[in-house]
């Protein structure tokens, strides 16, 4: 039981049972079969019966090696899941091999992910996982640790039949944001346990503060990540083929530095809000906080440059052009072209979000290698042959609990992201990923980010499937356990009461007015 459960049962228990909310029309085969797996896997073929897993199974490395971590987490996730011990004492009839054969899983796809299929073949005697490589493999014993289940004996079961799956989009992104707060170590760690559960490959940690910027010291608070913290999280993620993904925000969202004396001469107008866009030294400031994530973040292949909101681009008194629509709009792209020329050289690919002060028309100055998080500007970005991600947002600024279920005629997040992933703009271009993002405007605790980032993680490995209410239905069973009841009545209960807190607050209309934009 997550520290999540353990705080929402004494508020509210309500008798839900969880499979009521499907119509047995609509669910996927596994579920109709009584077997939870997040993402539904892309092929699915059952047959009759089921097999019993027991201390007599052993499992057996076929060509690889006996501390590989699909093996490792296999046998720690039977243990802590489960409560199963499986045979390592003798050679067993009964056997789990695990092994890596490219090529076993025919795709079609490109090469990325093509080496993230897997085949889990479920017989009598044998349960087979292979891989098409190192991810597959892995990315197959998550799917064979959400399938088990106790029967009404208490065996623990197994669907006998053959499953072949492999993500949609290559990468899947999880957003952290830790504006408003730092979590520990360990916590990150169980973070990613969770998201490799999910089959999510990259996360994008919007670090702010929360870095000790070697080069500049007095950016990191107290009790920043020092660069050895965050190699040890990189290190502990890419084991389980996660890459984390430094995000800094610049240069607007940049208080968290500029509000610093000695970077005031780098300022915008005299804003802590943004830099200013026509300083070199303001560059050399956020180019030197790429080179320290860079430095901590050893064997990731991307940096995300936050260039979202940069409302003042060439708005600054060391900017020689006028400050007009096609300024700013040139003034983005200069900063753009710049910082990919730094990362390039440091051997990172770059994501942006590619929105306002941008103007259509010069999207065709952008490097073509540059994935776009917001899917923005589809023709232009086709026929540059830029590529994007799928976004979905999970919060916005709820105070307390985020809308992630659509209550009273109003969608929420989950519902959008399904339509998002299923038919969003960025199928009109050439979508890697997707991006589940949960901003930490209003302090949320990631905790309660779990169902939205599981939907979005789903929904990037198999974009419409399944419909949303089994998703929920099967987010509580596998997070909370099968005992748990109700919790999609204590997650609608959270939302509703939140709002109403919301809704207490006295709110006052500022009386100044902005007259410079």
């Amino acid at each position: 039981m997550t520290n999540v459960t353990k705080s929402f049962i004494p508020i509210l228990v309500l008798s839900c049972q969880l499979c009521s909310l499907l119509p047995a029309q609509n669910a996927t085969g596994l579920w109709s079969s009584g077997y939870t797996v997040i993402p539904t896997p892309r092929s699915v073929n059952l047959d009759e019966g089921d097999i019993e897993i027991d201390g007599r199974w052993a499992i057996v490395p076929d060509g690889i090696d006996a501390q590989e971590i699909s093996v490792r987490t296999l046998r720690r996730d039977l243990a802590d899941w489960h409560r199963l011990q499986l045979n390592t004492a003798a050679p067993s009839d009964y056997v789990i091999r695990l092994s890596i054969r490219p090529g076993t899983v025919r795709t079609g796809a490109e090469a990325a992910i093509e080496k993230q299929a897997y085949r889990l073949h479920v017989g009598d005697r044998s349960v087979e996982v292979t891989g098409n490589g190192r991810p597959g493999l892995f990315y197959g014993v998550q799917t064979l640790v959400q399938l088990a289940k106790r029967g009404p004996s208490g065996a623990l079961l197994l669907p006998k039949g053959v499953i072949e799956d492999w993500p949609k989009l290559q990468l899947r992104f999880l957003h952290w944001d830790t504006k408003h707060h730092q979590d520990r170590i360990e916590t990150l760690k169980r973070y990613i346990d969770w998201s490799a559960r999910f089959k999510v490959n990259m996360i994008g940690f919007e670090l702010e503060d929360k870095f000790e910027y070697p080069s500049h010291p007095v950016i990191g608070a107290p009790g920043a990540f020092t660069t050895r913290e965050l190699q040890k999280i990189v290190s502990y993620a890419l084991e389980r083929h996660i890459q984390i993904v430094p995000q800094i925000q610049a240069p607007a969202h940049m208080c968290y530095v500029l509000k610093h004396p000695e970077f005031a001469d780098r300022r915008c107008d005299a804003s802590n809000y943004q830099s200013c866009m026509c300083d070199p030294n303001a560059l050399d400031l956020i180019f030197s906080m790429y080179d320290d994530v860079i430095a901590a973040t050893p064997g990731v292949d991307y940096v995300f440059v936050s260039t979202d909101e940069v409302y003042y681009a060439g708005n600054c008194a060391k900017c020689s052009q006028p400050y007009n629509p096609e300024n700013r709009s040139l003034a983005w792209v200069d900063f753009a072209q710049k910082a990919h020329e730094h990362l390039a050289k440091c051997g990172r690919k770059m994501l942006i979000w590619a929105e306002f002060p941008l103007l259509p028309e010069h999207v065709k100055m952008l490097p073509a290698d540059i994935i776009d998080g917001e899917a923005t500007f589809m023709p232009q970005e086709k026929e540059r042959g830029m590529r994007q991600l799928a976004y979905m947002a999970m919060q916005g600024a709820e105070l307390l609990f985020p809308d992630h279920l659509s209550l009273d005629g109003q969608k929420g997040h989950l519902e959008q992201a399904f339509e998002i992933a299923s038919a969003g703009k960025h199928w009109q271009g050439n979508p890697i990923g997707s991006y589940g993002a949960a901003w930490d405007d209003s302090g949320l605790h990631n905790e309660t980010f779990w169902l939205g980032w599981s939907a979005a993680a789903r929904y990037g490995w198999n974009p419409g499937t399944p419909a949303l209410d089994q998703h929920v239905a099967e987010f509580m069973r596998v997070y909370y356990g099968s005992g748990a009841t109700g919790m999609t009545d204590v997650f609608r209960a959270m939302q509703r009461q939140a709002r109403a807190w919301e809704r207490t607050w006295d709110r006052t209309l500022s009386k100044v007015i902005l007259t410079r934009y």
